[in-house]
């Protein structure tokens, strides 16, 4: 047995972890496999016959390259492509102005005059199922798709997964709105829950613009075991196992699922709150749907440009959240108004 630290380009949250040990775990030469977030380093033990350290990274770099990850020996200097801001600026800029002029017209004003409609919540979902944070569920649709499909089964598990996921999203984003309403949260408690939900959305924007590596230290999620636990269901036996899979994804150490959890809370309503969620992993579906049924890669889709567009449009909604909250709270003057 021999054991390896490697250097990993490529993480950005706590998924990643559950991700990168997961891939390397499936292999038979591979025995254990520990990530760290902190380092953005892998221990991995196993058997690797008489290759160097360096084909060994190779060798380990190939099941992770399909989600953007690569593993070298030496840490690598983090480099800024300031040149994507050319095409992210004025492509944010015009589906931000869209997007309000919709509101304003009262097409997308889904959810009345709440601080984040649904419409909000779905545009957050499509950018979440594209986000690093979502590779952990890509890499289990994937894994899933593989695994039915030498069974000769290839639909009827992932449609189950999709519909146990929308399912639990629902009834579990009923059960937080219930709970807050349950607590009774009033001015002060909502007012704190909407700032932090802005807050992590911004922290969120900036750590998809690639700009501040220290933001992707700052994230709060759930903790990253939780994440290899819905990943370790994927060989639980049984005809529903798919459903059961989707329904765990609630509970992915994800920063854009979380926040949208934290939003829910502060509806106080059964209702609302699973409406919120629905919508959210409604906007995710197009994307997991794509992964259920072909070999597209997530990471094939995360250009440079794409990070930063999809960045400056989630800090777009996180400021918007912001002033929303500070103006209910009377602390500021109403700004922006939809």
């Amino acid at each position: 047995m021999d054991t390896y630290t490697f250097h990993v380009q490529g993480m950005h949250c706590k998924s990643c972890i559950a991700l990168t040990e997961g891939e390397l775990m499936d292999l038979p030469e591979v025995t254990h496999a520990e990530s760290s977030l902190k380092t953005h380093t892998v221990d991995v033990t196993g058997e690797f016959g008489d290759r160097t350290p360096q084909q060994v990274a190779q060798f380990l770099t190939e099941p992770l390259k399909r989600h953007g990850y690569t593993l070298h020996l030496e840490k690598q200097k983090h480099q800024v492509r300031w040149s994507d801001f050319t095409y992210a600026i004025p492509i944010a800029a015009v589906f931000i102005a869209l997007f309000i002029v919709l509101q304003k017209l009262g097409i997308v004003n889904l959810a009345g005059a709440g601080q984040m409609t649904y419409a909000t919540a779905f545009v957050i979902g499509l950018i979440a199922s594209v986000s690093t944070c979502m590779a952990v569920v890509g890499g289990l649709v994937l894994s899933m798709s593989a695994s039915y499909a030498k069974e000769g089964e290839t639909v009827r598990p992932q449609v189950l997964f999709h519909i146990g996921r929308l399912v639990s999203f629902f009834i579990l984003g009923g059960v937080i709105g219930a709970v807050g309403s349950a607590f009774q949260l009033g001015g002060t408690g909502t007012f704190v829950l909407s700032f932090l939900v802005a807050i992590i959305l911004l922290i969120l924007g900036l750590n998809l613009l690639d700009i501040f590596p220290w933001t992707k230290k700052i994230i709060p999620t759930l903790p990253s075991s939780f994440g290899k636990g819905v990943k370790g269901l994927r060989g639980t036996a049984g005809a529903l196992a798919p459903m059961l899979v989707g329904a765990a994804t609630f509970f992915l150490p994800c920063g854009f699922t979380q926040s949208m959890q934290l939003y829910t809370l502060t509806t106080g309503s059964y209702l609302e709150g699973a409406l919120t969620m629905f919508v959210f992993a409604l906007g995710t579906l197009p994307v997991l749907a794509l992964l259920s049924f072909s070999a597209l890669s997530i990471k094939k889709m995360q250009t440079g440009v794409f990070y930063k567009t999809a960045g400056l449009i989630v800090i777009f909604f996180g400021l918007f959240n912001l002033m929303n909250s500070l103006a209910a709270a009377g602390l500021i003057p109403p700004i922006i108004s939809f």
